[in-house]
């Protein structure tokens, strides 16, 4: 699929996609409470879900249908593009299916790397090579392995940071913001991983005027994943289009989410419990615990997001030096972070 893309017709892309999720949302919320798909808070002490009232979920069906709309108007068939299809098909039935009644996380990550698969094997969308600071890497027949593995992480990234209001639907249109301005900037705006950033920047971006806080719907498991697997797919698109040849701008553009998955392994680990247990010291929780506002969490982290955005547009124009620095900030904070909050293990509490 290679949009015709222009300035006018990326407006109208946006538009079209960003309406057409406007419209869908109130269609998929009367799904939602037809079928069941229903989130019900816990107002339990060590509840990790912090909302306080019943909401439906499958907001990432709205954006799955508004990116269809996009992609059946001004799309053309190719056959990367279908076995893409395939794959979100996937990840979006088991998401349904898990927003109805909760499906047990082996079943999940199965239907995961089914779908990471199918694009990395029959899509022959893999990591051949990557540069990072001037060092390539050249992975031959392993880097096949490695793009599953790395379709599967984004995914549950996403998955985990979804745990407020507007939170992942924002995080995600910083991203595909980011990697199409990057596109942009190396006049390379027709390949298919900008087409699908557009699309889905359009998509995402009219759900979240329902998902931000106090939330109308929830993405759910149908939402989060289809993001997490479109992100995913769209950076290994950038390698092997050459759109971005660096290892460095996915990873910096998505680090909060990263970190926070892998802090949330790491945790996990250290008080012997399964790395998929689901617990509240995830970075919005601490955050949130600072504040105590769900608005001013979520725009304290799409402040940081913005910011790992912007590291990478300067790596892309070519300032490395002032990339570096503000990268070598960031791993300052997080480190401070670590010390300070109890996102990797719990902090002694001094006595008054």
């Amino acid at each position: 699929m290679n949009l015709e893309v222009n300035g006018y017709n990326i407006f109208l892309i946006l538009a079209v996609t960003f309406f057409a999720s406007l419209l869908l949302v109130p269609v998929v919320i009367k799904i939602a409470n037809h079928i069941g798909a229903m989130d019900k808070p816990d107002l339990s002490k060590n509840s990790r879900r912090i909302h306080t009232r019943i909401t439906p979920r499958l907001g990432g069906l709205a954006i799955f249908l508004s990116f269809l709309v996009g992609y059946l108007l001004f799309g053309n068939t190719t056959e990367p593009m279908n076995t893409i299809f395939i794959g979100s098909i996937i990840i979006i039935l088991i998401g349904i299916i898990d927003d109805i009644k909760t499906v047990r996380a082996r079943w999940k990550l199965l239907a995961q790397i089914i779908a990471a698969c199918i694009v990395v094997f029959h899509g022959n969308i893999y990591l051949a090579e990557i540069s990072i600071f001037g060092l390539y890497l050249y992975f031959g027949w392993f880097g096949y392995i490695l793009a599953v593995l790395f379709i599967v992480a984004a995914i549950n990234a996403i998955n985990f940071i979804d745990g407020i209001d507007g939170l992942a639907a924002g995080t995600s249109s910083i991203y595909f913001t980011a990697i199409s301005i990057i596109a942009l900037t190396l006049n390379k705006i027709g390949g298919l991983d900008i087409s699908l950033c557009i699309l889905l920047l359009g998509a995402t971006s009219g759900v979240l005027v329902y998902n931000f806080y106090p939330a109308k719907i929830f993405l759910g498991d149908t939402g989060s994943m289809f993001l997490g697997y479109m992100i995913a797919v769209i950076a290994l698109l950038g390698f092997k289009t050459a759109t971005v040849t660096s290892l460095i701008i996915p990873i910096i553009v998505l680090l909060l989410p990263i970190m926070d998955t892998l802090f949330a392994i790491l945790r996990r680990l250290l008080k012997g419990e399964k790395p998929m247990a689901a617990d509240a010291e995830h970075i919005h929780h601490q955050i949130l615990k600072l504040n105590k506002s769900k608005t001013k969490t979520v725009l304290i982290i799409y402040a940081i997001n913005i910011l790992c955005a912007s590291i990478s547009i300067f790596y892309v124009l070519g300032d490395n030096q002032l990339a570096i620095l503000l990268y070598i900030i960031l791993m300052i904070l997080v480190v401070i972070a670590v010390f300070k909050t109890d996102i990797l293990f719990k902090q002694k509490k001094s006595r008054k």
